[in-house]
């Protein structure tokens, strides 16, 4: 039999038993909440968006997990300013905590050297996201939000395999080549029936300091059109802001203070998650 790719619309296997893959969640914790922060490509922005997006939530009072699934690039402990090694005892392990208490899980996390590069296959990498999963304590969590690699390889399909995602936020710049980029992550999406919660643009514009015109640097936005072409809602398009590359650059993240991505906090709310 072949192996299972999840697409049970084209599948030839008429006796198959669809059995839920998921795994379930240390037994310690308690997640209302799952949302996977993608991309079709790399250096769209990702992780400011998932960083600005737990900032946000926490703000308003919901408890917020970060589940760095980026595992041979994570950025998001530096962007927090954290760099001690996480603790644990025989019931897991346990996610280090931001000054203004967002629970972060990485694998600069694990190291005493964070410059160490990560020089893993795979299988292995998939395999350390899961055990973020399985074995972290992520507790009283109303959001957990997955910051995935990007492509559609071992991770995010490990991800969408081991966690149960209640929505995904696709992240993506303007550039050519966004609509085919865009189409590989939502067709994946798709083929794992992860629903798709919105499109957020980054880099979509530069503001003039002196008269405030919005400057299209990578060219003509196409972010409109591809939201139309996929039915998905454009949720936000952020402007390239060198406060928030200064305060990831310090790890002051917790101090931006920006509405950027208003629309998205919107949708996320709109799940029902009662804030604790």
């Amino acid at each position: 039999m072949a192996e299972c790719n999840h697409d049970c619309a084209h599948c030839s296997q008429q006796n198959c038993e669809k059995k839920d893959l998921h795994e379930k969640p240390n037994t310690h914790s308690n997640i209302k909440k799952v949302i996977g922060i993608v991309s079709g490509k790399g250096g769209v922005g990702k992780s400011s968006v998932t960083s600005l997006l737990a900032v946000q939530l926490r703000r308003k009072g919901y408890r917020v997990g970060i589940l760095d699934a980026d595992i041979t690039g994570p950025s998001i402990p530096k962007m927090f300013n954290l760099h001690e090694i996480v603790k644990g005892n025989e019931d897991g392990i346990f996610p280090c905590e931001t000054e203004k208490g967002i629970m972060v899980m990485s694998a600069n996390l694990l190291t005493h050297d964070e410059k160490t590069p990560v020089i893993w296959r795979g299988p292995l990498v998939a395999g350390m996201v899961k055990q973020f999963w399985t074995e972290v304590i992520w507790e009283n969590i109303d959001f957990l939000l997955v910051d995935m690699p990007p492509g559609t390889g071992d991770v995010p399909l490990t991800v969408f395999q081991t966690m149960a995602v209640d929505g995904i936020i696709m992240v993506t710049s303007p550039q050519d080549l966004v609509s085919l980029i865009v189409s590989k992550a939502v067709n994946m999406a798709g083929m794992m029936n992860i629903p798709i919660l919105g499109l957020v643009e980054n880099y979509s514009y530069a503001l003039c300091p002196h008269c405030g015109e919005k400057i299209a640097v990578f060219g003509e936005s196409h972010a409109a059109e591809v939201a139309q072409e996929f039915s998905l809602p454009l949720l936000a398009q952020m402007p390239i802001d060198t406060r928030i590359a200064q305060l990831a650059d310090k790890g002051e993240m917790e101090k931006a203070e920006v509405d950027y991505l208003d629309p998205v906090i919107d949708v996320l709310e709109s799940l029902e998650v009662t804030p604790r």
